[in-house]
């Protein structure tokens, strides 16, 4: 089908809506379009060697991202708006926000040395190659790493561990990037929702405490505390997976 046959059909499958809602559906696009002069704030943030500011600027990106879809679902947008892809320009937001500017900050805000700008070439293409996968997610999930760089540029950033243990971490989730493996999605996988969406309310208060925490010690025992979400994501991710290869595997043998 052509490019001008698909416009025909979408329009076609548009609904009569009012004014008010085109707006309201309008408003959420533009909400969206915010992550982009906010990753422009951050990106001076770098420019000046502020690394606190840019993950505070990229964290409040994080946040536009995580309410963005909730509120676009509940006023049908895709059928109000059809000529308008907002899958690509949270795509187009989401590469910038979880992947290009932390990984970026990795090298400008001098983290790591420079002999390791090819690990941070490899996790930038395979992050790529992760948001141009037409499987990339599911109605649920996420396949394959989920191309949280921005969580692993600011524990690297906060807790400076050693160099053998940033390069390991970063080749190991690169590869992770091509394995079809199911990761939650926080706000649309149903098992242990509430538990997910609890702990991730109290994930952003600890990374919010460890970036602006007037003690260090204790910003940095914030920081090893939320390490056990993210502990807790992987189990969960693991658990969900496997339900996920149990079921295909018994609608395979009933055929």
């Amino acid at each position: 089908m052509s490019h001008q046959e698909r416009s025909e059909n979408n329009q076609t499958q548009a609904v009569v809506a009012s004014p008010s809602k085109r707006f309201a559906c309008w408003a959420v696009h533009f909400y969206t379009s915010l992550g982009l002069p906010i990753n422009l704030l951050s990106l001076w943030a770098l420019t000046q060697g502020d690394g606190t500011l840019f993950f505070c600027l990229n964290l409040l990106a994080v946040c536009i991202d995580a309410t963005d879809g909730f509120m676009a679902r509940r006023l049908s947008i895709k059928t109000v708006l059809p000529q308008f892809d907002g899958a690509k320009l949270d795509d187009l937001i989401d590469y910038l926000t979880f992947t290009f500017l932390p990984i970026s900050s990795l090298y400008y805000l001098k983290i790591l040395p420079e002999s390791y700008w090819p690990l941070l070439g490899l996790a930038l293409i395979s992050s790529a190659y992760g948001f141009c996968q037409t499987q990339a997610k599911t109605e649920d999930a996420f396949v394959g790493f989920p191309s949280y760089w921005n969580l692993v540029a600011y524990y690297i950033f906060l807790l400076r561990p050693e160099l053998w243990i940033d390069a390991s971490v970063i080749i190991f989730l690169s590869i992770l990037t091509f394995v079809p493996i199911h990761f939650i999605y926080p706000t649309r996988t149903v098992m242990w929702q509430k538990t997910t969406l609890i702990g991730s309310l109290i994930y952003v208060l600890l990374l919010l405490y460890s970036a602006f925490g007037s003690d260090n010690s204790q910003r940095l025992s914030a920081a090893y505390l939320s390490l056990t979400y993210v502990l807790y994501y992987w189990i969960a991710s693991g658990v969900h997976h496997f339900r996920i290869h149990r079921a295909h595997q018994e609608m395979t043998s009933q055929r």
